[in-house]
C-alpha cells in the first residue's frame, strides 16, 4: 500500500527561538520511505537527528523573529504483516527481550502503578494474549468519550480514566497504562493516519505479544493498515511534533494522507487491528 503523507505547521517567531520537530515519516521494517521534501520558509540551516533506540528523526533550527513555516511530504510503501491473533500470546517478563522492558514502566503520562487495581481487577481474569488487549480498546471505546477540549497537555492516563472523556493521546495512554499494569510492555505511537477525519496528527500504541509490536487504536477512527509511524517513545513527551523553546506563537497546522494506489479503497479496512508492522 503506497501514500502520500505529510503537514503543513506555520509559526509567529517573536524573538529568536529554538524548534525542535519530529514530522518526517520513520524509515525501516515494514514501512518504507520511497521519496519525501522538507521545504522551510524561510531558508535557513537545521539540524537532522535519528535516535538510534527508537528510530525517531529530529530536526532542529532556530529561527529568528517573524513568520516560520515547515512543509513535509512524503511517499511510504506499507506491507503490515497479518497475523492470526488467536495465536498471539504474552510473554512473560522473565522471558522479555531486554530493550523492552523500559516499556513496562510507570512514565510521565502512563502512571500505571496508579491503576494497577482496577486493571487487575477488569482486565486479570481475561486470558492473556491479544485478545486482552483488544478487549482493553473494547473498554476504553466503550467507557471514554471522543471529546475535544477535555484535556491539555498535562493530562495523564489517571485523568482520562477519572473524567471519561478525551483525544487520541489520552486514548493511547490509558491503553498503555493499562497494558503496563498487567505486565505488558506498550509505547506510544504518533503517526499519520488514512482515512482518519478530520486529518490530523494521531496517536495509538503498540504492545509486546510474541514476538513483535502489535498496533491498536482504541479511538477505532482510522485503518491501522494506514498508519504511517512518525515517533514511538514511553508516552507524548517522547514524540511531541514541536518542541519549542522561545516565545512563538503557533498558527494553521495542516495534516494529510491519502492512499496513491489504485484500488485501495476497496481493498483496506479500518477493522484489521491483528496487523504487526515491524
Amino acid at each position: 500500500m503506497r501514500l502520500s503523507v505529510g503537514c503543513q505547521i506555520a509559526y509567529d517567531v517573536i524573538e529568536t527561538s529554538t524548534l525542535i520537530f519530529n514530522i518526517e515519516a520513520m524509515q525501516g521494517g515494514r514501512q518504507r520511505l520511497l521519496d519525501e521534501k522538507l521545504t522551510i520558509t524561510p531558508a535557513m540551516a537545521f539540524d537532522e537527528k535519528t535516535a538510534e533506540e527508537s528510530g525517531n528523526r529530529y530536526l532542529r533550527l532556530t529561527a529568528p523573529a517573524g513568520p516560520l513555516q515547515l512543509h513535509y511530504q512524503a511517499e511510504i510503501e506499507l506491507d503490515p504483516l497479518h497475523l492470526a491473533p488467536a495465536v498471539v500470546g504474552e510473554v512473560p517478563v522473565a522471558t522479555l527481550p531486554l530493550e523492552t522492558l523500559a516499556f513496562l514502566n510507570p512514565s510521565r503520562y502512563c502512571p500505571s502503578d496508579e491503576l494497577a487495581r482496577f486493571a487487575t481487577r477488569q482486565f486479570g481474569n481475561i486470558a492473556p494474549g491479544f485478545g486482552r488487549v483488544v478487549e482493553i480498546c473494547n473498554w476504553i471505546n466503550s467507557e471514554v468519550d471522543y471529546q475535544f477540549g477535555t484535556s491539555d497537555t498535562t493530562t495523564t492516563a489517571a485523568d482520562t480514566f477519572s473524567l471519561r472523556a478525551g483525544v487520541c493521546r489520552d486514548f493511547a495512554h490509558l491503553g498503555i497504562t493499562f497494558c503496563r499494569a498487567l505486565g505488558i510492555p506498550a509505547r506510544f505511537v504518533s503517526c499519520y493516519a488514512w482515512q482518519l477525519e478530520p486529518q490530523d496528527f494521531h496517536a495509538v500504541f503498540e504492545a509486546y505479544l510474541g514476538d513483535r509490536w502489535y498496533l491498536f487504536d482504541p479511538t477505532r477512527m482510522a485503518a491501522l493498515d494506514g498508519l504511517v509511524r512518525i515517533g514511538i517513545g514511553r508516552d507524548a513527551a517522547d514524540t511531541s511534533f514541536a518542541t519549542i523553546f522561545g516565545p512563538v506563537n503557533p498558527q494553521q497546522v495542516q495534516v494529510w494522507s491519502r492512499a496513491i494506489d489504485k484500488g485501495t479503497e476497496a481493498e483496506w479496512t479500518t477493522d484489521a487491528i491483528s496487523v504487526a508492522n515491524n
